[in-house]
């Protein structure tokens, strides 16, 4: 069995009330040491702060993608790269909403380690951890890149007889200690960090290589239930989130659409972003469907009018439906009933548009 009071957590979330369940989340596991900050810029600061002090860090980084004023990919790159990072190589969990193709490769090209999505679930979180404690990746040093190998699976080559193998390491340098993290001095040089999996030591409390653990079926019990009772408090926070995006369409109405909104539905997309990610973690998946897609029709270039911002309120009228009416789940008949109207309504205006 795993013992996670022996992790140390650095978690980056902008929105309190995640934040605040993360927290408790985690602790429902007996992670004990967690740090909490609310965006890149704070984290950026204890990070330097520990290595001022000559201490390690966290073991594990787990952090928001979508922040201000400093977002999770340039902290994420800051970690990798700084010469103030107290650990380069720590294992990095990107975690959002936006859990778009692009989003995640951005990730992976600055070297995250594992992304989490939201919606996100007490299962969901600890799967991520033990994907990080027990299968690490090595790292990768060339004149470009530096981060976890980007291959899950060693690749195989195709040889001139047909034959099927793996790919030989005849020029990679590998290296045994982390002592110190410097470029390659050609681009063609390639650079292996096999490293021994000091977390995993950590929480097992020195088992052999190779061993893998859970933790007791009771602390995922716990979480669950954690979880579920973090739920009652998500209703309050939609609503608070509905009656800013319901202000920013009554005053939109007020001014020019000629080049006037533009921040208005930058706004409104990052609290449909919101929206999208947390819904389906308290069980109300409806509103992380109909976020999402609010958050994609409000994106660069969208169209900024009338029309447009009435369709920012249909979407805020069939959310508002599925919390004053408690339709949890997939909703069954109401929730196909409030999406076709939804989707009739945008289509509507879209042709008066």
């Amino acid at each position: 069995m795993y013992d996670f009071t022996r992790l140390n957590i650095l978690l980056v979330e902008d929105n309190s009330f995640v934040r605040n369940t993360l927290v408790e989340l985690l602790r429902s596991y007996d992670i004990e040491r967690i740090t909490a900050v609310a965006n890149g810029q704070e984290a950026i600061e204890y990070l330097k702060s520990m290595n001022i002090a000559r201490q390690f860090g966290p073991d594990i980084i787990i952090s928001d993608l979508v922040m201000s004023p400093i977002n999770g990919l340039l902290l994420l790159r800051w970690t990798r790269t700084a010469k103030d990072s107290p650990n380069r190589m720590v294992p990095f969990m990107m975690l959002s909403g936006a859990a778009d193709r692009d989003y995640v490769h951005s990730c992976r090209d600055l070297g995250a380690s594992e992304f989490l999505s939201k919606p996100f679930s007490a299962t969901s979180v600890y799967e991520r951890l033990l994907e990080i404690i027990d299968y690490p990746r090595q790292f990768v040093t060339t004149q470009k890149y530096f981060g976890p190998d980007r291959r899950r699976k060693k690749e195989a080559v195709l040889t001139s007889q047909g034959e099927h193998r793996e790919k030989d390491e005849d020029n990679v340098i590998v290296v045994y200690s982390a002592d110190k993290v410097v470029k390659p001095k050609t681009p063609s040089d390639v650079w292996y960090w096999r490293l021994s999996n000091t977390l995993q030591e950590k929480v097992s409390g020195g088992a052999g290589p190779g061993a893998k653990g859970e933790v007791p079926a009771n602390l995922i019990e716990q979480a669950e239930k954690q979880l579920e009772r973090a739920a009652l408090d998500f209703t309050t926070w939609a609503k608070d989130y509905l009656t800013k995006l319901s202000k920013i369409c009554t005053d939109a109405l007020e001014i020019d659409a000629e080049g006037g909104r533009s921040a208005m539905f930058a706004e409104i997309h990052t609290l449909a972003l919101e929206l999208r990610g947390q819904g389906g973690t308290f069980g109300y998946p409806l509103i992380s469907k109909f976020g999402k897609m609010l958050f994609d029709c409000t994106g660069d270039g969208c169209v900024e009018d009338n029309s447009a911002v009435e369709i920012v309120q249909c979407h805020i009228d069939a959310m508002r439906a599925v919390i004053r009416d408690k339709v949890s789940g997939d909703g069954g008949d109401a929730g196909r009933m409030l999406l076709r109207h939804l989707k009739e309504s945008v289509e509507k205006r879209k042709i008066v548009a």
